[in-house]
């Protein structure tokens, strides 16, 4: 047998070397998932943080404006009608999605952070 035929009979990968590159494909893919689950509750947990500094700077805005010692209700039905009062006097941006404001003006947890 020469050396061309015995290249002829060897063309292609084997059955163990694609499951090889198979096993190490699933490895690598399932260090990645884990990687960025925990980049994503990270984040979670910084926009959480950062949403209670928001809204507790709000609130020492809003009532250090001397008006009143408590947030007005703006919609009395809703669930973050306190946090709208903030919002329509220019002190925040979006409404919380961790947290809901009392008319005293502390921080009520809505979700877990």
């Amino acid at each position: 047998m020469t050396t061309s035929e015995r290249s002829a009979d060897r063309d292609g990968f084997s059955l163990i070397e694609l499951l090889v590159v198979v096993v190490i494909l699933g490895i690598l893919a399932t260090v990645v998932v884990f990687s960025v689950r925990g980049i994503t509750d990270n984040g979670q947990a910084t926009s959480c943080e950062t949403d209670a500094r928001v809204l507790a700077t709000a609130v020492e805005s809003y009532l250090g404006q001397g008006t009143t010692s408590v947030i007005p209700a703006t919609l009395p039905l809703d669930g973050q009608h306190y946090e709208r009062t903030l919002e329509q006097a220019q002190l925040i941006r979006r409404l919380s999605e961790y947290w809901d404001v009392a008319a005293e003006g502390y921080l009520i947890p809505v979700s877990p952070c």
